[in-house]
């Protein structure tokens, strides 16, 4: 069959895991949904975003799913933001297989972006260690191994060209209105939050000379 090209830059691919498929929020309140809200607001235009996530992936496990639904895939997207990691984290599992299979989800991101890394971005993953579930794990260990994974992370963005935009900070702020009814997943709150912070850089990159 032969690959679809949509040549429709406003459209956006969203991956990830629970962050980015909003567990515990409205769907109006998932931060891709808000972000592609205020990009349009502010005048770069973004349709309502396809998001291939789910609560707990792993990164294999998004892999996975992105292998599954390759037809449903076939075309280019005018954005793609990849958010993942913090079950590979929980999960203890190895940091080099963390790097392997982000740099292959990266590749992947970039693939399906019809201006490549210049509009793929990745959002570093939050701590979990401010929320009522982290208090009761060993808070200082998660923060730390959270930082590897976004050192890890940021890293292979900067080799491939790509924005890596942190909103870790949001996440550590101690107030119980960025957490979700759940105790663990940010709220809408704190997803606004987020997009205050991920809108610049990605509007940013939509205004530039070669877009």
């Amino acid at each position: 069959m032969a690959k679809r090209t949509n040549m429709n830059k406003h459209t956006y691919l969203a991956l990830g895991d629970s962050y980015t498929i909003g567990e515990s929020v409205d769907e109006a309140d998932r931060w891709p949904v808000m972000l592609a809200g205020k990009m349009t607001k502010n005048g770069q235009p973004v349709a309502s975003p396809t998001i291939i996530a789910t609560t707990g992936w792993k990164t294999f496990e998004l892999q996975a799913a992105i292998r599954e639904r390759a037809e449903e895939l076939d075309e280019q997207y005018g954005l793609v933001s990849l958010l993942i990691g913090v079950n590979n984290q929980y999960r203890k599992l190895p940091l080099e297989q963390y790097r392997k299979e982000f740099t292959d989800l990266l590749q992947y991101a970039i693939s399906k972006c019809a201006t490549g890394a210049q509009g793929t971005f990745v959002v570093s993953i939050p701590d979990y260690a401010a929320t009522p579930f982290g208090i009761k794990e060993e808070r200082p260990e998660i923060s730390k191994e959270i930082d590897l994974y976004n050192e890890i992370a940021q890293g292979i963005c900067e080799k491939y060209g790509v924005s890596f935009i942190d909103i870790t900070p949001v996440s550590r702020q101690s107030d119980p209105a960025l957490v979700a009814e759940d105790g663990l997943h940010p709220s809408g709150e704190q997803y606004r939050q987020w997009v205050e912070v991920i809108e610049p850089v990605v509007n940013g990159v939509r205004r530039s000379p070669s877009d």
